[in-house]
């Protein structure tokens, strides 16, 4: 299915969305991107459908050519102070207020949203396969959060997170299991439905 151009026509729309919000560690990170009218690049779609050499790809030509862009992230701290939804969408709110010139109506990947200072704002599930904006700001929110993923993978090999970028895959969960949770854990996460935090008496 083609993306469409926006949700509402003839205003400044900025498309936001997350990544990171199933990891066992790491940040969350967010983007919201305000894209020209009729911008259009035939590899763009949700970054869940794309290789990682295409996000590659596309991440310098979206951050080159969108009239304004903005990723921001909560932290680890912050997930497990507020949960992992109010994480997200505090995410996003960091990165709206990063945009110049302030958007009149923002399309949210997703069905949960907290109104972002009077700025009208749509929830729409599956955005990131139905809008540009979202799609790119998947992309650009899937990147940024993958090259710092990799950088504390470099600090800490242990866990793989080059390869699993703090998603609880099989080689994640053993390692966690061996070593016990790093500063970059989410401690209020679940293995096995106990907390992270109580699993490993952290």
């Amino acid at each position: 299915m083609a993306l469409r151009g926006g949700y509402q026509k003839g205003i400044l729309e900025a498309g936001c969305d997350e990544a990171g919000r199933g990891c066992l560690a790491g940040p969350v990170f967010a983007a919201a991107v305000i894209l020209p009218a009729g911008w259009n690049h035939p590899l763009l779609h949700d970054s869940k459908q794309l290789t990682e050499k295409q996000r590659e790809l596309l991440r310098p030509i979206i951050e080159k050519e969108a009239l304004s862009w903005a990723v921001t992230s909560c932290t680890e701290e912050e997930i497990d102070q507020i949960n992992i939804l109010q994480a997200s969408i505090l995410a996003m709110h960091r990165a709206i207020g990063q945009l110049t010139p302030v958007p009149q109506h923002l399309i949210i990947d997703g069905n949960r949203f907290n109104a972002y200072l009077g700025v009208p704002h749509t929830c729409i599930v599956g955005g990131d396969g139905k809008f540009r904006s979202i799609a790119a700001a998947s992309i650009l929110a899937k990147t940024h959060r993958d090259e710092h993923m990799n950088l504390l993978h470099t600090a800490d090999p242990r866990f793989g997170w080059l390869e699993n970028k703090g998603y609880p895959t099989s080689f994640h969960r053993q390692a966690l299991a061996r070593y016990g949770p790093t500063i970059h854990h989410r401690k209020t996460f679940k293995l096995e439905g106990i907390r992270i935090a109580e699993q490993f008496g952290s």
